[in-house]
């Protein structure tokens, strides 16, 4: 036995979903396009998914499986010297769908029909922006990412706890959000609404104990060792809290990695969904199906859904499908990039259609595709294509599909979704053997820093773990230095030495394009030693890098954790 996905590209915030047995080559080339929010903001051409306006045309309307009351009418009176039709099925269908109308609501949906059978409402727009979110925006590196994706013309929006320093320093016009990571109550789920990248500048205060000025000069140069002291919240509070908290709240509007899973059965995970029949007995044809649990009918022996029944032309029909109720509350897809179908194909061409609206009667978006008998691959199948065509490979009788999960996925190659700056040296006071006396400071009072690195590692961890595509940036010494020196990136958390916050700023905002940086942690210095300033000559700047050429050089799965995680060597 053979297995197979395919993906259908349309990120949509989902009501409903309908499966529909059919097959076609036009259906085969809409199948190829994505449909991007941008391109449903407004009403989709009359002639989608109609039939041409034939007499026993299938009763879609800007491709709804809503039925008018003229149809109706039209659908009853036609089986006279046909094949008997099943009035309690209709209305059996009907009543799972809707809940049965109030005498007022019915008549007033029949006179708004006969007095306009195709309205044509104006679409809600949807949301499209791609908002980066920087967290920690008014902080050395924080305040240098935004410049550097205001240059790039990106969307911004920045989280901060003091608005008023903020708009102060950021511009009285920013994007902002006023929150705390470190409280979770301020992270309200409606500020993160259009986000779909983040970059994580958030930092535990360091200060000198003999106290420093108002904007930091001592700390921010990087360079003079001044005995450090923890400022404000605890390192547990802002690196490990602080990071959960703020995974939990975006992690909704940026996407996972692996997709998300709207139906069906996946390792020891089970997503269920309300599945009813709605075939073509709402027209007065004889077409059955039904949607059943098979709990040994999976690839691997496991469970999966079966959609079966029996598809009839009888009556002017010729279609079966299932439909979810309307979910409780819709599924904001506006995060991943398509749908992915995981069934087992029976040769027949099949069509999906999603739906962004509670309404019955709405607009639906549909994607037809073909299947390999005998393989697991994604589908739906009747004899009509969207654009109310025949299906040439349309073929009578029984069918059976298996389906065993919908999830939507982010397309590849993935890019990041969360870039984290976090610390060279984190790894490093519980490596055995490593001479602490040539160690950063940060390494030497990990302990009377309230183990500041410890938690940062801890933080990293909950990021590698969290499911969202990411890539976690070690600098080295942070200066105020402009950005331009060579560069050097390591893995393994070994390096020492130097990094303007300019480049490190610039490095957090060319991660978020690369695919090379995804699922990457990675150290970072300039070349130039401690010793030595580096400046930059206005009139000859150096030139822009290319930090693909970085990226591309690191490997996945490495962190310094490593070492800690080597069984001890025997005395």
């Amino acid at each position: 036995m053979e297995f197979g996905v395919i993906k259908l590209s349309s990120p949509l915030s989902s009501s409903a979903l309908n499966l529909q047995d059919y097959s076609s080559p036009l259906g085969r080339n809409h199948f190829k396009k994505s449909l991007h929010p941008q391109l449903l903001s407004s009403p989709l051409p009359k002639p989608f998914l109609q039939l041409n306006d034939r007499p026993h045309s299938f009763p879609y309307q800007q491709n709804s499986d809503h039925l008018s009351p003229r149809t109706y009418r039209r659908s009853i009176s036609a089986e006279a010297g046909k094949q008997s039709w099943d009035l309690g099925r209709f209305l059996k269908t009907i009543f799972f769908f809707n809940e049965p109308p109030t005498p007022a609501k019915f008549f007033e949906f029949v006179s708004e029909k006969l007095s306009s059978p195709s309205p044509s409402k104006p679409e809600k727009k949807m949301e499209t922006s791609g908002i980066v979110l920087v967290a920690g925006a008014t902080g050395g590196v924080g305040r240098r990412v935004v410049d550097v994706l205001r240059k790039k013309g990106l969307p911004v929006r920045v989280l901060v706890r003091n608005e008023e320093k903020a708009r102060k320093m950021l511009g009285p016009d920013v994007d902002l959000i006023v929150g705390d990571i470190t409280k979770e109550s301020t992270l309200v789920p409606e500020y993160f609404k259009g986000v779909r990248r983040v970059i994580n500048a958030v930092s535990v205060i360091v200060g000198p104990k003999e106290g420093d000025t108002p904007d930091r000069q001592k700390y921010s140069q990087g360079i003079k060792f001044f005995e450090p002291e923890i400022k404000g919240d605890s390192p547990e509070k802002v690196e490990y809290i602080g990071i959960r908290n703020l995974i939990n709240a975006v992690k909704g509007s940026v996407g996972l990695q692996d997709g998300k899973l709207l139906f069906g059965f996946e390792d020891n995970n089970y997503r269920e969904l309300a599945w009813g029949a709605l075939d073509d007995v709402v027209m007065g044809g004889v077409s059955e199906s039904t949607f059943q649990i098979d709990p040994n009918g999976g690839e691997n022996g496991g469970p999966t859904g079966i959609f079966k029944g029996v598809v009839s032309t009888a009556n002017n029909g010729g279609f079966t499908s299932i439909r979810t109720k309307n979910l409780s509350t819709a599924e904001d897809l506006s995060a991943y990039d398509g749908l992915e179908l995981r069934l087992k194909g029976d040769g027949r061409r099949y069509k999906l259609i999603v739906r962004t609206s509670r309404d019955w009667d709405t607009v639906g978006y549909t994607s037809g595709f073909d299947t390999v008998g005998d393989q697991w691959q994604t589908l739906m199948f009747s004899k009509f294509e969207y654009d109310g065509k025949l299906n040439p490979t349309f073929v009578e009788g029984a069918f059976k599909l298996p389906l065993s999960s919908i999830r939507a996925y982010l397309k590849e190659p993935i890019t990041p979704r969360f870039v984290h700056v976090g610390s060279a040296g984190v790894t490093r006071p519980d490596r055995p053997g490593l001479d602490l006396s040539k160690q950063p400071p940060a390494v030497r009072l990990n302990k009377e820093l309230d183990f500041i690195l410890t938690f940062k590692l801890k933080g990293e961890d909950l990021i590698r773990e969290s499911g969202i595509p990411y890539t976690i940036v070690r600098p080295c010494a942070l200066t105020e230095e402009p950005a331009g020196a060579d560069l050097i990136f390591d893995q393994g958390d070994n390096i020492t030495g130097k990094i303007s916050r300019e480049e490190v700023a610039q490095i957090c905002v060319a991660a978020l394009e690369s695919h090379y940086a995804s699922g990457k942690t990675f150290e970072v210095k300039s070349v130039v030693p401690f010793s030595e300033p580096f400046t930059v000559d206005p009139q000859n700047p150096p030139p822009e890098k290319d930090y693909n050429v970085y990226f591309k050089t690191l490997k996945d799965g490495i962190t310094g954790k490593e070492i800690l995680e080597q069984d001890p060597v025997p005395v």
